[in-house]
C-alpha cells in the first residue's frame, strides 16, 4: 500500500446512532467505503496482492454473526502492526433516550431485541460495545448532530486525507432557534432592515430577487458585504495552513428566512468566485422544506488548496 493510501477507518457505533450516514460521507470524501463487512474478510481485502488506491472506510455491524469487541480491536491492532498504515477507529454515539427516540419513530425491531424493547436492544448493545467506545480513535456523540452537522464533522476529520483542498460551508440561521453546531465564525446580519416588515416581501425568502434586492437596497449592505468577505478571505489561507479541512461560517438573523439568506447567497458565491470549494445551507428554511438548494456546493472551477 502506498504511503499516501495507506489509511483505514474502522466505523461502528449502535444501531441508530449514524454508521450508514457515515460511512456515505466517507465515501464523498474520497474513500472507498464498505458497509457491513464481516470481520473475517477484512485481512483477505487488505492484505491482496493489489494494493489499495484509495483510504478504506469499514463500517462494521454488530449484527454480523462473527462480530465481537474483541476481534475488532485485535484486527485493529494487528493490520496497524503489519501493514504499516494509520487505522483509525471511528466510534459513532449516541444517548439511549434519542436512540429509543429514533427507533419508535421509524417502528423498527431493535437487532439486538426484535422481540423485546427497544429500550432492551439499545441497553444490550452498549454493553457489548462499550469496551469498542473505550478504545476509539475518534468518537462523535449524533445525539443532538443533523446529518448535515455529521457531515461537516466528518468533513473536519477525514477531508484532507483525500487532498481535495479545504472544504468551505455558509450557513444560513435563526437566533431564535439557537446557533447550529461547529460553526467557526458567526456574524449577525439584525442590523440591516429586515424585509419581515414589509407585507408584499413577508412569505417570500432570502432566495428570491425581491427580497434580496430588498435586503441589499439597505445604505449598510455593500460595506458590510465587502467587510464580512473581506475577512473570510483573510482567514482562510490561514486556516488551510493550519490543518484545517473544513471551515464553516454562520450568517444569522430573527427568523433565519430573509437577510441572513440574502447574505449567505451572496458571501458563498464571492468566495466561490475566489477558488475556494463552498457548500452553502439554509437550516431554518431546509426546516420548512422551503430550500430546495440548500446543502449544494457552488459551481467553481477550482479549489483553493493554500
Amino acid at each position: 500500500m502506498e504511503p499516501a493510501s495507506a489509511r483505514i477507518v474502522f466505523v461502528t457505533g449502535p444501531s441508530g446512532a449514524g454508521r450508514s450516514s457515515a460511512i456515505n460521507v466517507l465515501e464523498d470524501l474520497g474513500f472507498e467505503s464498505i458497509d457491513n463487512i464481516p470481520l473475517s474478510l477484512i485481512p483477505r481485502l487488505v492484505e491482496g496482492d493489489s494494493p489499495l488506491a484509495r483510504p478504506l472506510a469499514l463500517g462494521i455491524d454488530v449484527r454480523n454473526r462473527d462480530f465481537s469487541a474483541e476481534g475488532l480491536l485485535q484486527l485493529r491492532d494487528t493490520l496497524a502492526e503489519h501493514l504499516g498504515a494509520a487505522v483509525d477507529l471511528l466510534y459513532l454515539d449516541c444517548s439511549n433516550e434519542v436512540l429509543v427516540r429514533r427507533y419508535s419513530e421509524t417502528r423498527r425491531r431493535h437487532p439486538l431485541a426484535p422481540d423485546e424493547t427497544p429500550q432492551d436492544g439499545v441497553f444490550r448493545e452498549k454493553v457489548l460495545l462499550s469496551d469498542v467506545s473505550a478504545r476509539a480513535d475518534i468518537l462523535i456523540d449524533t445525539s443532538e448532530l443533523t446529518v448535515h452537522d455529521l457531515r461537516a464533522e466528518m468533513a473536519g476529520w477525514f477531508g484532507e486525507i483525500t487532498s481535495q483542498g479545504m472544504a468551505v460551508s455558509v450557513q444560513s440561521f435563526s437566533y431564535k432557534r439557537g446557533l447550529p453546531q461547529g460553526l467557526d465564525v458567526v456574524i449577525d446580519c439584525r442590523f440591516l432592515r429586515n424585509p419581515h416588515w414589509e407585507k408584499d416581501l413577508r412569505d417570500f425568502t432570502g432566495l428570491d430577487p425581491e427580497v434580496a434586492g430588498f435586503v441589499a437596497a439597505d445604505p449598510r449592505y455593500d460595506e458590510f458585504l465587502d467587510r464580512a468577505t473581506g475577512l473570510i478571505l483573510l482567514m482562510l489561507p490561514a486556516c488551510v495552513a493550519e490543518g484545517k479541512a473544513h471551515f464553516a461560517i454562520g450568517f444569522g438573523c430573527t427568523g433565519g428566512k430573509h437577510r441572513s439568506v440574502a447574505v449567505t447567497e451572496n458571501v458563498a458565491a464571492a468566495l466561490a468566485r475566489e477558488g475556494w470549494r463552498v457548500s452553502i445551507r439554509h437550516r431554518e428554511l431546509e426546516r420548512r422544506g422551503a430550500a430546495s438548494v440548500s446543502d449544494r456546493e457552488t459551481g467553481v472551477s477550482g479549489v483553493k488548496t493554500g
